[in-house]
């Protein structure tokens, strides 16, 4: 039996919980990817006012770990539903996305003795984004 904690359990469950409540002709891809695009902008809202330094504690308050923890868990909802709707594999995408950019953005050498943040690529190519 699938662990109900797995990928293919949790977009069960959320496919259950849809249906009883007859919702599945709202879950369309358009309205998952307005509903997940909602959700991420609730988890950046958390930060919005935040310094980097608060940022980074931001779970040392219960209160907003709770938050955190729960705007995570409704954004990973619509992506896993969103998946569902449009037959993805998020964990073979996320691979494939990851061999993409192993090869797009190639690991810097380090260059000049060592130092820390010294390379030889050029600092406008070097980007951190999954694209």
């Amino acid at each position: 039996m699938t662990d109900n904690n797995d990928v293919a359990g949790l977009q069960r469950r959320l496919a259950e919980f849809a249906a009883a409540r007859d919702w599945q002709p709202y879950h369309t891809p358009k309205n998952l990817a307005a509903a997940l695009s909602v959700e991420a902008a609730e988890l950046l809202e958390i930060f919005q006012w935040l310094t980097p330094e608060q940022a980074e504690r931001v779970m040392d308050d219960p209160d907003d770990a709770h938050r955190v923890a729960d705007e995570v868990a409704d954004v990973l909802a619509y992506l896993l539903q969103f998946c569902q709707v449009l037959g993805v594999d998020p964990l073979a995408a996320l691979a494939a996305k990851i061999d993409r950019n192993e090869v797009r953005f190639p690991a810097r050498r380090r260059v000049g003795g060592g130092e820390k943040g010294a390379a030889d690529v050029d600092p406008e190519k070097d980007r951190h984004s999954s694209e």
